[in-house]
C-alpha cells in the first residue's frame, strides 16, 4: 500500500466522513493494545515463512517484501504522527526480522510518547493516536498475508476486523474519492458482519443495491481484495458488488 498525502482543506468532502477530520476511534477497542499484540504475532510469523514464498493478493510481492513494506509504513507512520517526514531507511537488503522488530518499536514508542499531540493524519491534522487504529489494520490485514501465504491458522478477532470494516466505510473509501481516485458508487453496498452484529452502508446513503454477509474477517479481506464474492452471502444485484469491488475503494 502507498500512502498519498491528503489535503482536507482542497478536497471534496468525503461521502462519509463530516468534514475531513479524523473520526473519532470506535469505543471499546484499544487500538495500541491491538496493535502491540499483532506487530508481535507478525514478527513472530516471520521465521514460520519461507521468504520466497509468493504473496498472492499482493502483486508480485514475496514474503520478504511484505515484511519490508510493513516496517517501511510503520517507520513512515511514525514520521507523519511526529509531523516530520521520515528518514530513508535504504534499499537493504535487511535481515528480516531485526529489520521490521525496530520498525515496529518505533511505532509503538512513538504513539506512546505522543499520546493525542497533533501530528499529520491522512485525512488533515489530528491527533497522533489516529495512528494506532490505521497501524493495526495494515498490521492486521499484513498479518493474514503472510501467515495465509504460509498455510498457517490466524485467530479470528471479530472485534478488530468489525473495525478494520469500518476504517474503510469510514474513512478509506471516501478518501478514495474525495482524491478523485474513484467514482462515487452508484448505489450504496450494504455489508452485513455475522458474527459481529454490526451492518455498514459502503459508499454512502440511500438504498443499497446488494447487501453482502459474512464474517468481520470475510467482509474486511473483501474490501481490502483478498476474499471473492464468491466466498462470502451475496443477495441483490451481484454486479453492483462486482463493480464496486473494482474500484479502488482503499489506497
Amino acid at each position: 500500500m502507498t500512502w498519498a498525502p491528503y489535503d482536507a482543506a482542497t478536497a471534496e468532502p468525503p461521502a462519509r466522513a463530516s468534514d475531513g477530520a479524523p473520526s473519532p476511534a470506535p469505543l471499546g477497542l484499544d487500538h495500541l493494545t491491538h496493535l502491540v499484540a499483532a506487530q508481535d504475532a507478525f514478527l513472530a510469523s516471520i521465521a514460520e515463512v519461507d521468504p520466497t514464498t509468493r504473496v498472492p493478493w499482493c502483486g508480485r510481492w514475496r514474503v520478504r517484501d511484505l515484511v519490508v513494506h510493513l516496517g517501511r509504513i510503520h517507520h513512515w507512520a511514525a514520521g507523519q504522527a511526529s509531523k516530520r517526514q521520515e528518514t530513508p531507511l535504504g534499499r537493504g537488503p535487511f535481515v528480516l526480522d531485526t529489520f521490521y522488530a525496530t520498525q515496529a518499536a518505533e511505532l509503538r514508542e512513538t504513539l506512546v510518547r505522543l499520546g493525542d499531540t497533533e501530528g499529520w493524519t491522512l485525512v488533515g491534522n489530528g491527533p497522533a493516536s489516529w495512528w494506532r487504529r490505521r497501524q493495526l489494520h495494515e498490521t492486521t490485514v499484513h498479518l493474514w498475508d503472510l501467515r495465509t501465504a504460509g498455510g498457517l491458522p490466524l485467530d479470528d478477532d471479530a472485534a478488530v476486523w468489525s473495525d478494520t470494516v469500518d476504517e474503510v466505510v469510514t474513512v478509506m473509501q471516501p478518501r478514495q474519492q474525495a482524491m478523485g481516485r474513484m467514482q462515487p458508487l452508484p448505489a450504496p453496498v450494504r455489508l452485513v458482519a455475522t458474527d459481529a452484529d454490526q451492518t455498514w452502508l459502503l459508499g454512502g446513503t440511500g438504498t443499497p443495491s446488494v447487501t453482502v454477509e459474512g464474517t468481520a474477517q470475510d467482509l474486511a479481506l473483501l474490501v481490502w481484495g483478498r476474499r471473492s464474492p464468491d466466498e462470502v452471502a451475496v443477495r441483490g444485484d451481484a454486479a453492483a458488488l462486482d463493480d464496486a469491488l473494482a474500484r479502488r475503494l482503499t489506497p
